[in-house]
């Protein structure tokens, strides 16, 4: 019984926090495009401006491909592979967000730590800057961070992040960003 009670009081919480959808799982690259289709059909029947929806959706995109490529919590099948994380929408003071998280190694906190300060430091027009200089340097060097530069961009306000100890080989990595 106790467990009926604690899921509609996450509910009732979800409600006040302004929670439109939130996953918290395994995520296949289809289950990421039935989340998205889902996303996009609930904020069409809430008369959210087109435009809007589309940098959610953008946003949406691009931090679940981060969970599904870098989450340390990864189980393999004949598929592919499904990766652990949590993703959640929202709105709330007047912006809508998009906040994802996942495990990662603890020898990943430095490097994120540094590539994301330093995109959050920056103001539109540094981002824009920088992003065609990566852009261009992206053909010779893979994984030049252009995902990250671009979320950056996108969102209305400077991305927010997080890293939460596990344990001594593990942090919990959140990345939240606006529209």
């Amino acid at each position: 019984m106790k467990n009926i009670n604690n899921l509609f009081n996450l509910k009732e919480k979800c409600n006040k926090q302004g929670i439109l959808i939130t996953f918290y799982g395994f995520i296949s690259q289809e289950l990421l495009v039935e989340i998205g289709y889902t996303l996009k059909s609930r904020m069409q029947t809430e008369n959210v401006p087109s435009t809007k929806i589309t940098k959610i959706f953008a946003m949406f995109v691009e931090q679940t491909q981060n969970i599904v490529h870098y989450s340390a919590e990864k189980i393999f099948n004949t598929n592919g592979g499904l990766s652990n994380g949590i993703v959640v929408i929202g709105y709330q003071d007047g912006h809508y967000y998009v906040l994802c998280g996942n495990k990662i190694d603890k020898n990943s906190i430095e490097p994120l730590t540094q590539k994301l300060t330093f995109l959050h430091d920056m103001d539109k027009d540094e981002l824009k800057s920088y992003y065609k200089e990566q852009r261009k340097k992206e053909s010779l060097t893979k994984g030049a961070g252009l995902g990250f530069i671009e979320l950056a961009r996108k969102s209305s306000k400077p991305i927010d992040f997080n890293f939460q100890p596990i344990d001594e080989h593990f942090s919990f990595f959140s990345l939240k960003t606006y529209i």
